[in-house]
């Protein structure tokens, strides 16, 4: 193993990893041309890996009402509440390119209120706020809100399972200190 400046944590080789988590991780490189540095911090445990892209695919690869785009301004948005920086770079390159918009993720991500986004997009986006810092407030309010603005009971769990997820992904990437790969910046610019 070595401890490389991506993660406080120990990053073991690609080589070495357990083959599931290796052809994971070079399928990816072979889509991105990069291995983004969260595949290779969460490689210090395996299971939790094994765990972490399992729930994350599910939440984010999955069809719906919600957009692929949408759900990424879920997760930059919360996760600049957070104080997430490789997350709001990770994923505001995703954003940039899922939205074909090589300005929204920074207006997201500085300030979604004064985003150039829908009205529906920005009742998700406080809603999602709301679940980030203030879960215990959650009400009937809020749920039919976002009722109003065409989002079914299943979109709001969505929208409520991204924003809790990405709130355990900040929280690691934070106490890892993992670093945002280069290649993020100028993505979809």
């Amino acid at each position: 193993m070595t401890n490389t400046s991506i993660s406080r944590f120990p990053v073991p080789e690609i080589k070495d990893l357990p083959e599931d988590l290796r052809d994971r991780i070079l399928a990816v490189q072979e889509k991105s041309g990069f291995v983004p540095n969260v595949f290779l911090t969460l490689t210090h445990r395996p299971e939790e890996f094994r765990a972490f892209f399992a729930y994350h695919d599910a939440l984010m690869d999955k069809p719906g009402d919600i957009t692929k785009a949408e759900r990424e301004m879920i997760v930059v948005a919360t996760s600049n509440a957070n104080q997430c920086q490789y997350c709001v770079v990770a994923h505001g390159a995703i954003l940039r390119i899922r939205a074909k918009d090589p300005q929204i993720a920074d207006q997201v991500a500085i300030n979604y209120r004064k985003a150039e986004i829908t009205p529906r997009q920005r009742a998700m986006l406080d809603f999602a706020m709301k679940v980030s810092a203030r879960a215990y407030e959650v009400d009937e309010t809020d749920v039919e809100t976002l009722k109003s603005h065409g989002f079914s009971e299943e979109d709001i769990w969505d929208i409520g399972a991204i924003t809790a997820f990405f709130g355990m992904s900040n929280r690691l990437a934070n106490l890892t200190s993992m670093k945002p790969n280069a290649e993020f910046y100028n993505m979809g610019r």
